[in-house]
């Protein structure tokens, strides 16, 4: 077991270096490319932010899949099968629209015959849904236009989901890893632990999906110094559904049932996950629950689908008071809970503890959600592995007032002046033409374009107030 374990971390982390190492250049690109846009009425960002950062989410695909066809373990995933060749063509034509709505804003609709026509393509090379493992009524076997559609349906539903879900920083990306992790669990489960070949495509491209957002969340945590924009969005929806597709409609349920002991055994192990409809709405309940909210919501206003606004999950949590890492830590929380109470219930369907745990958990997460404004403090000895804010010594207290009656002195010193200069840096300089300009030394939220400069610059050089 250790040597097939050891092969998908090596390809988990050439993954997410590859993907680490590129986002760096690849917002330098998106900069003098212009993929900046303007801030926008459903964003939550203060300052212009590059996109594009599905390039290198990309490219660490590319790597992934290229190491892994040189292990000798995982290399007879590429000899037997032709499913990576298909999540290859597909993910490419996808991350291609990606990256063209990430600079030019192409039309919703455009977008969506672009990703029926991903989907279209790795169908067309094998990646499809030949039969549906039903507990209880067994297996039914589907036509090929019945295959198809309901393999295109799975990936637009799959990638729109995904990019709903994308509006916080670092939310699409961790989600979704947290939603490959579990998924990874399972197909090796399904491969390695029942000698079952036909779900070792699936774990690996859950392996290297972990790696692409592994590799791209140190860029894109609060504050963001690059967005995934639609080009990764879009790419790692892809590859979630394109995992979800494999194991469940190539894995054999007869190969299922003789290696679990019987039909009964290998209903209770294939009920959670082997429904396509079920499968990847488990793994991203929270993102398609914001999709199908979305839809109706905009559908009873007159609107269409597709239009943007700002009422999704992670706008009501910093509308009710959340700061934006909780609110996202939130989201964490919510799909780790479903996805990995999924698998451990697939694992020990007949446990109750893993139900009693599931709902304890859930109750902690009702909780999380009811005290948006609560902030823990930790005991005197455990102060020291903690951040500042969640001390309660008496030293921090008096330096806080300390800090707090300077600011007052200055404040009072400075006179009528210094509220004029805060006024002008709040509002940024006029023009002639009366419009409000962003203060000068303001640059791309992180860093300067081109150069090299703290991330955290000194506000009263920059000459803004926050």
């Amino acid at each position: 077991m250790g040597k097939p374990v050891r092969e998908y971390l090596l390809t988990l982390c050439i993954t997410a270096a590859v993907t680490y190492l590129l986002t760096g250049p690849v917002r330098k690109f998106a900069i003098v490319a212009g993929a900046m846009p303007e801030i926008r009425a459903r964003d939550v960002h203060r300052e212009p932010t590059p996109r594009l950062g599905g390039i290198a989410m990309f490219f660490g695909l590319c790597a992934g899949l290229l190491v892994a066809d040189h292990l000798p373990n995982l290399n007879e995933v590429f000899t037997k099968s032709n499913e990576p060749r298909a999540l290859l063509s597909g993910a490419a034509l996808i991350w291609l629209i990606g990256v063209l709505d990430d600079k030019f804003e192409i039309d919703a609709l455009i977008k969506l015959g672009g990703q029926m026509i991903a989907a279209g393509v790795m169908v067309m090379q094998g990646l499809t849904i030949l039969w549906l493992p039903i507990p209880g009524a067994g297996t039914v076997s589907l036509t090929q236009w019945q295959g198809t559609l309901l393999t295109v349906a799975l990936v637009v539903i799959t990638i729109n989901a995904v990019n709903f879900v994308d509006g916080l920083d670092g939310l699409a990306a961790g989600m979704v890893c947290i939603a490959a992790a579990a998924f990874f669990m399972y197909a090796y489960r399904i491969w390695y632990g029942y000698g079952i070949e036909a779900a070792a495509p699936a774990t690996l491209f859950a392996a290297i999906l972990m790696g692409m957002c592994l590799g791209f969340l140190p860029h894109n945590m609060h504050p963001a110094r690059i967005f995934m924009g639609d080009s990764g969005s879009m790419l790692i929806g892809l590859v979630l559904a394109a995992g979800a597709i494999s194991i469940t409609g190539q894995v054999d349920p007869d190969a299922m049932k003789l290696n679990l002991g019987g039909t009964r055994d290998a209903t209770h192990a294939m009920l959670p996950v082997f429904i396509p409809l079920l499968m990847p709405l488990t793994i991203i309940a929270i993102p398609f629950a914001d999709l199908v909210l979305a839809i109706v919501r905009r559908t009873w206003k007159g609107q269409s689908p597709f239009a943007a606004d700002r009422g999704h999950l992670h706008h009501r949590l910093l509308e009710v008071g959340h700061s934006h890492s909780r609110a996202v830590l939130i989201m964490y929380f919510w799909s780790a809970l479903i996805a990995f109470g999924t698998v451990a219930y697939s694992v020990h369907s007949t446990n109750m503890w893993i139900l009693l745990l599931i709902v304890a958990l859930s109750a902690v997460g009702l909780a999380l959600l009811l005290l948006p404004r609560f902030t823990p403090r930790t005991p005197g000895w455990a102060e020291g592995f903690v951040p500042p804010r969640y001390r309660r010594s008496r030293r921090a207290a008096l330096a806080g007032e300390t800090a707090a009656d300077g600011s007052a002195y200055r404040a009072g010193e400075a006179g009528a002046g210094a509220s004029g200069t805060a006024e002008v840096a709040e509002m940024g300089e006029a023009g002639e033409d009366g419009q409000a300009r962003r203060p000068v030394g303001v640059g791309v939220n992180g860093a300067t374009a081109l150069g090299t400069r703290p991330r955290f610059l000194d506000r009263r050089k920059a000459g803004s107030s926050r």
